[in-house]
């Protein structure tokens, strides 16, 4: 469950990827199956993945404990041959760092 808060907050990584409607459906597969490897790495936090409802895009919104380790997980040897493949089914990926600036919710 991602934790979005202003302080002691976890490294975002919010990936969007473009992709044919027809294939996006094998995108989301794909990216599943990286977060299942991912989630077993060290400082994982958490990862949630997200459709839109044209088919045109997915967005990966990704926790982990610190920089350093989050880019080790994706420097891993089986990482990087599984993301090789997924070139095939996207036309552009386009992964930033974030922080939260301002979060809001609903009053009780």
């Amino acid at each position: 469950m991602p934790h979005i808060h202003t302080d002691n907050q976890p490294v975002t990584q919010i990936t969007i990827i473009d992709a044919d409607p027809e294939k996006q459906r094998e995108a989301l597969a794909m990216m599943a199956q990286r977060a299942r490897f991912m989630a077993q790495q060290p400082g994982f936090v958490s990862i949630s993945l997200h459709r839109s409802l044209d088919g045109k895009r997915i967005v990966n919104y990704i926790q982990w404990e610190s920089r350093e380790l989050l880019h080790k997980a994706h420097q891993s040897p089986d990482f990087r041959q599984a993301w090789r493949e997924f070139g095939g089914v996207t036309d552009q990926i386009d992964p930033h760092l974030y922080e939260v600036a301002e979060t809001l919710d609903r009053p009780h």
